[in-house]
């Protein structure tokens, strides 16, 4: 397991990160969540070294994160990290070679995931030739050619279509049921809903939401309400429930402490009910919970 235990960074009078504290399984996949300058980036570039925390500890299995380790994670920042003239093949054996594998190994592996992610026919283009999707892909590739036990992705993607999208996200499910710990960040919370099981959310330096997302949506406190009578919007006249508008997404919530059953008798007595939807909040609201001033 990677653990991350109340880290802290700070640049100068800028609190980068307070005491964030979170845990990546074997086997899960971790949606790391926040907004702009919350600390996600740092969070990662600590657990790979990239940045010495003022105190707290990144271990793997219990042990301190040394070097050696770090050789068996795999990374992709939000930042291009390729050689924009090097060709696409040639540059998958360098890094899998700066992983440890032999040439032989690395060109095996680089061979397989240009097939796995459909860009053999680009095998021998330098990587600014290509569209900014393929040099997505690419970037993947480099962070998994060398099989890594831990994948930590940083807006893996963006800029990525559908199809790309789905690639992506069987790569991370094949590692994950393979054992691999992985965490990743997006603004996209669409895709990581579809992704994630776990989720982990950090705001102003501060982790201040962990667990499973199915746990998390089923322990709200509120549920999402929509429901039409008569073929028009309706809602109940009781202080249990509120109407929500955020990014101009209008809907109504209902303290969860109201049974169904008697939100579903006074719609009933309303009229005819035409639908009727009584949900948990989704990931996007309970992001806004999470990071709301």
């Amino acid at each position: 397991m990677l653990a991350v235990r109340n880290i802290a960074k700070r640049y100068g009078d800028v609190i980068a990160l307070a005491d964030a504290s979170f845990d990546v399984r074997p086997g899960r996949i971790v949606g790391f969540l926040g907004r702009n300058g919350a600390g996600k980036t740092t969070t990662m570039r600590t657990v790979f070294g990239l940045v010495a925390p003022d105190s707290g500890t990144v271990t793997l299995d219990g042990r301190p994160v040394d070097d050696e380790m770090r050789r068996r994670f795999g990374y992709m920042p939000e930042e291009r990290g390729l050689y924009l003239r090097m060709k696409v093949h040639e540059q998958l054996v360098y890094f899998g070679q700066l992983s440890g594998m032999d040439k032989g190994d690395a060109s095996d592996s680089a061979d397989r995931w240009l097939l796995e992610l459909g860009l053999n026919d680009r095998r021998d283009s330098k990587l600014e030739d290509l569209s900014h999707g393929n040099q997505q892909r690419v970037q993947l590739a480099t962070a998994v050619v060398h099989n890594p036990n831990v994948l930590v992705l940083d807006e893996p993607f963006a800029g990525l279509d559908p199809i790309g999208v789905a690639s992506l996200s069987k790569v991370l499910r094949d590692f994950a049921d393979r054992g691999a710990s992985i965490l990743f960040s997006s603004h996209q919370l669409d895709l990581v809903e579809g992704v994630c099981e776990d989720v982990a959310i950090i705001n102003e330096g501060v982790v201040v939401v962990e667990g499973t997302l199915a746990s998390l949506r089923e322990h709200a406190n509120y549920r999402r309400l929509s429901v039409e009578v008569d073929g028009q919007p309706w809602m109940p006249s009781i202080p249990e429930i509120r109407v929500v508008e955020q990014d101009g997404d209008a809907h109504a919530v209902v303290d969860s402490s109201v049974p169904v059953d008697a939100l579903l008798a006074l719609a009933r007595a309303a009229g005819d009910i035409t639908s009727f939807s009584y949900e948990p909040p989704g990931l996007k609201d309970l992001f806004r919970d999470a990071v709301r001033e």
